[in-house]
């Protein structure tokens, strides 16, 4: 898959792409499937809410489940990274951000280069993520919120906040966001199961908490250019990966032909 001319200046005028329908109901159904079971287990992949113990971050799925791997490789998220980062790119990151009824908490306004930079020593913000959405994403859950052309600002200076959350984050100040937010205002792209949303690692972005009765599950795949491998290994393996072997892509229905093989 490929993008667009027109999605491709939206990408860069202002930091993201959101794309409704990107998979199909039966390969959401796919997905979702094997995220209880992931919930479920008890391994330091899983980090947990403070409060109620319920999974805010489910870690590289991709390389203990094969579901997950085969969406890790899915051309048409991959097609787009390679696209959109100019040569050839492998996982850094790989989580399904679980973001529960009543009880998900906030993600603070960040920049994921920030982090990328500070605690991976990433060298350059060639690097983007994409999201995939397993459940309706409504105003009401928790949508993530954007800053459109923040990215434009490259790296921006933040604060490690080690108490807020449950997981650790490299914060920018309220007065920055403040004058961020009058420049280029927010966005929230919402949309049902299988919407897509492509963005960029310098973007500011955020949400606020669950208080609604449904979930939000959301995958989140970072893909990083292989010339740009991280250079500094202190996080866990499992959160910034250290394979920069690049992606060779699964079929378009891999998906479904799993479903289709675990049926037999």
């Amino acid at each position: 898959m490929q993008l667009t001319q027109e999605q491709l200046e939206q990408f860069e005028r202002d930091g993201y792409v959101f794309i409704p329908d990107l998979f199909s109901a039966e390969e959401i159904a796919v997905m979702k499937g094997e995220v209880p079971a992931l919930f479920a287990q008890d391994r330091p992949e899983n980090v947990r809410e403070r409060v109620s113990g319920k999974v805010r971050t489910n870690f590289a799925a991709h390389t203990y489940n094969d579901v997950y791997r085969k969406v890790s490789r899915h051309p048409r998220l991959i097609g787009p990274a390679q696209q959109l980062l100019g040569g050839p790119v492998y996982i850094h990151q790989f989580k399904i951000n679980g973001k529960a009824a009543f009880d998900g908490d906030v993600w603070q306004w960040h920049q994921d280069y920030g982090t990328w930079q500070a605690d991976d020593q990433m060298p350059e913000p060639r690097a983007m993520n994409f999201a995939v959405y397993l459940d309706e994403v409504n105003e009401y859950n928790g949508p993530l919120m954007l800053i459109p052309g923040s990215h434009r600002k490259g790296a921006i200076p933040a604060a490690h906040d080690l108490s807020t959350t449950s997981y650790p984050l490299w914060v920018i100040n309220n007065d920055t966001i403040r004058q961020l937010v009058a420049e280029g205002g927010i966005v929230a792209p919402k949309g049902g199961p299988g919407s897509a949303l492509f963005f960029h690692g310098c973007i500011v972005h955020g949400s606020t908490s669950n208080m609604s009765p449904w979930d939000r599950w959301v995958v989140y795949v970072t893909a990083n250019r292989t010339d740009n491998a991280i250079r500094q290994f202190k996080r866990p393996e499992y959160i910034a990966h250290r394979d920069f072997t690049p992606i060779e892509l699964e079929s378009d229905d891999c998906l479904l032909t799993h479903r289709r093989s675990a049926a037999e």
